[in-house]
């Protein structure tokens, strides 16, 4: 077995990577050797030479790509295979991760507004996406998530769902009043068959790709521009929103499932940033012209 499939098996097995994860690092690992030869004998000149290759590609791919030959490298030292670890001579690009796109309170309002109309009587699809729509901004669930659930998933009288989020990593989310309560109604009218919580034809689940659907065309009934809501918007608009509303870092890191807080602390900026924007549009001065003190002669 290779350096790179024994990487692989390790991510696997130890991390519970998912077959996307490992076959995103298996391209980056090989386009490198491609390169350079094999990797567990390449020396930090040859791995100079990545640079040039890379020298078209965006910045985050760059920086991608190096971070999985830093853990391959990392992986060859702990298992004895390599005393050195030629990876410092790779580029470290510097990247800034793009704010999520967010929806203010307003939007959620009307987007709400609208699917309780619609799912006032016993329209088993309106109630469908009612509770869809609760559990995404009211659980910060991911689409993946959402449309996966087995229906044993949700307890009776708990106010929790057990998910199993990227990784395989289980973890318990709290399901708020609302959603409960649209998640009864749906039980009731819920197809028999099937084991998930939101079932499809032939045994199975909702796809990611027909709730993105739902939500464009409900955003388009609330009058909202559709390209502005998304599974993944709502999952931003309720972190963004708890944390406006005061809540801790971390508990927000468990909520979402995130094995690491850097990846929450983006949400720190997106609250900076609605404070930026609400001092410019708010403040009693914002719009008022700065008056400009003629030169003396």
């Amino acid at each position: 077995m290779s350096a790179i499939e024994d990487f692989l098996a390790m991510l696997a097995a130890e991390r519970g990577a998912a077959a996307n994860t490992l076959a995103a690092y298996r391209r980056d690992l090989e386009g490198a050797e491609d390169v350079v030869g094999a990797l567990e004998s390449a020396e930090r000149g040859d791995l100079e030479r990545l640079g040039q290759a890379w020298a078209s590609l965006a910045p985050a791919t760059v920086a991608r790509k190096a971070s999985a030959l830093r853990q391959f490298y990392g992986f060859l030292v702990d298992e004895g295979v390599r005393a050195d670890d030629p990876s410092p001579a790779l580029l470290r690009p510097a990247t800034r991760r793009p704010l999520p796109k967010i929806l203010s309170h307003t939007d959620i309002e009307a987007l709400f507004a609208r699917a309780e109309q619609e799912a006032d009587g016993d329209d088993p699809r309106a109630v469908r996406l009612l509770a869809l729509l609760e559990m995404l901004y009211g659980s910060g669930l991911r689409a993946t998530e959402l449309v996966s659930l087995p229906l044993a998933a949700v307890p009776r009288d708990a106010p929790f769902i057990t998910v199993t989020g990227k990784g395989g990593q289980a973890r318990m989310v709290p399901v708020s009043g609302r959603a409960k309560a649209a998640l009864s109604r749906w039980l009731v009218l819920r197809p028999a068959e099937g084991r998930h919580l939101f079932p499809s034809r032939g045994g199975k689940h909702l796809t990611r790709v027909r709730l993105f659907q739902l939500l464009k065309d409900l955003a388009m009934r609330a009058g909202l521009a559709p390209e502005k809501v998304s599974p993944h918007v709502l999952r931003h608009a309720f972190a963004t929103h708890l944390l406006e509303g005061g809540a801790d870092l971390r508990v927000l890191q468990t909520l979402l499932g995130h094995a690491d807080i850097a990846t929450t602390q983006i949400y720190t900026h997106v609250d900076s940033a609605r404070l930026v924007a609400l001092v410019n549009d708010r403040h009693p001065l914002a719009h008022r012209a700065l008056a400009h003190r003629a030169k003396p002669d």
